[in-house]
C-alpha cells in the first residue's frame, strides 16, 4: 500500500465518499458491486472512490477486523514507555516493538511517557512475558502498565463518518 498523502494535500471526502465508507464499515462483505447497487451508482465510480480514499490514506485497509480475544489473547493492557532520548531512541524502540507479535499498536505521546502501546496476552502470566520482552531494549528506561478489565467502547469510526455525512448534506454546513 502506498503512503498516504500529506493532510494538507488530501481531497476532502464528500457525501458519496461517506456513504461508501459507512456501507463498508457496517457491512464489510458487501463488495464493490454490492455497494454500487445499494448506493445506486456505477461500479466504476465506487471503485474509483475506494482507490482515491486508499491513496489519500482515508481508507487504510479492506482487511478483516480480527478480535485478539477470539484468537486466544483475551488479556489486553496498555503500557506507557519512557525511552532514552536521543540517538534514534524512538526508531529503535519502534523497531524492537514491531518484532513482538503481541504489540498491537504504538503511539508517540505527550505527557509523562514517550510511547503508549497496546499489548495482548493469553493470561496474566503470558502478559508478563510480553512486558518482559517490551522492556528488554536498551532504549526503554521504564514501563507503566494497566490491564484493561473490559472494553466499554471499542475503536470506532462509524460515528465520525456519520458526522461528516451529516455535515456534507446539511444546508449551510461544510466539511472540515
Amino acid at each position: 500500500m502506498t503512503s498516504p498523502a500529506p493532510a494538507s494535500s488530501r481531497t476532502p471526502v464528500d457525501a458519496l465518499d461517506c456513504r461508501i465508507l459507512l456501507l463498508l464499515l457496517t457491512e464489510p462483505g458487501v463488495g464493490v458491486l454490492g455497494a454500487s447497487r445499494r448506493l445506486g451508482v456505477a461500479r466504476g465510480t465506487v471503485q474509483a472512490r475506494l482507490d482515491r480514499l486508499q491513496r489519500n490514506g482515508v481508507l487504510r485497509s479492506l482487511a478483516p477486523d480480527v478480535d485478539p480475544a477470539a484468537l486466544g489473547y483475551p488479556v489486553t493492557a496498555f503500557c506507557t514507555l519512557e525511552i532514552r532520548q536521543g540517538r534514534g531512541g524512538h526508531s529503535a524502540v519502534v523497531e524492537h516493538l514491531a518484532a513482538i507479535p503481541e504489540v498491537l499498536e504504538a503511539h508517540t505521546i505527550t505527557g509523562s511517557g514517550d510511547v503508549l502501546i497496546r499489548i495482548v496476552g493469553r493470561d496474566n502470566a503470558d502478559l508478563q512475558r510480553v512486558i518482559d520482552q517490551v522492556v528488554d531494549d536498551e532504549h526503554v528506561t521504564r514501563a507503566s502498565t494497566v490491564i484493561s478489565l473490559a472494553t466499554r467502547l471499542d475503536h470506532r469510526t462509524v460515528p465520525l463518518v456519520e458526522h461528516l455525512l451529516e455535515a456534507s448534506t446539511s444546508p449551510g454546513k461544510s466539511l472540515p
